[in-house]
């Protein structure tokens, strides 16, 4: 019974943001002509996302290590198991933001829009898409714009419960390049509510945790430490998933 009530919830779901996708896609396509309209097709996305998942019953949780600077950009790093991970995200950005995502998602029918505009797609099976991408997702960066990225490169199946697993090396590069900082999130247990697009066991209304923790500077960092941010994000995103201690 409860297997059936996930599956019915998801088709529930799909349709809600079916319906609300039609109803924005109007004014995302509006607003994503200019460049300089971008600011609106990015509050149109969180409106989007809190619309759809108040209608689904999902509620987000966050809890903050410490207070963020309105006026900072910077790359936000998250664990990805859900769908729903891209609202969260969407809800946390302050200001001006983008996603770096699979090229695939170029031909998607809504999320299209982004990934022709505002954000970034890469190939990561072509060092130079990765290049380009990358080159793209720095000059954004210096102009001030906040990267919003998965670095595990997609959501992970293979685990049920999942598990984190390595992360690319490139936004790290990218942060000390550019001398911003990374925002470690947590988002600790939305694979419990949708795991991946909930095809597999459906989804169901509930509250997502969401731990925020401080940020980590990397102004006074060298390229080839790379490798040493990767591996402190991680045991930091980690360090929150798997435990009720939100």
């Amino acid at each position: 019974m409860i297997k059936l009530l996930r599956h019915v919830h998801r088709i529930y779901f799909l349709l809600i943001i079916l319906v609300f996708s039609i109803i924005f896609y109007p004014l995302y396509w509006l607003a994503a002509r200019r460049p300089k309209w971008y600011g609106i097709l990015n509050k149109l996305r969180v409106y989007h996302s809190k619309v759809c998942s108040t209608l689904a019953g999902v509620r987000f949780r966050f809890r903050f290590e410490t207070p963020l600077d309105p006026k900072q950009n910077y790359i936000y790093c998250a664990n990805h198991t859900s769908n729903l991970d891209i609202m969260i995200l969407c809800l946390l950005a302050h200001g001006r933001f983008h996603f770096m995502g699979k090229a695939e998602l170029v031909n998607n029918p809504v999320l299209g829009i982004f990934f022709n505009t505002i954000d970034i797609a890469v190939n990561r099976e072509s060092k130079i898409s990765a290049f380009r991408a990358f080159k793209k997702a720095g000059d954004n960066l210096a102009d001030g714009m906040s990267l919003l990225i998965f670095p595990e490169g997609g959501i992970q199946d293979e685990h049920f419960p999942p598990k984190l697993m390595p992360f690319k090396n490139g936004p790290f590069r990218l942060a000390i390049e550019k001398q911003v900082p990374v925002l470690p999130i947590s988002i600790i247990n939305a694979w419990a509510l949708s795991w991946d697009d909930g095809s597999k066991y459906g989804s169901r209304p509930g509250i997502c945790d969401i731990y925020v923790h401080k940020p980590i500077f990397t102004d006074e960092m060298d390229v080839k430490q790379d490798d040493l941010l990767n591996l402190d994000v991680f045991n930091t995103i980690n360090s929150k998933l798997g435990t009720d201690e939100y």
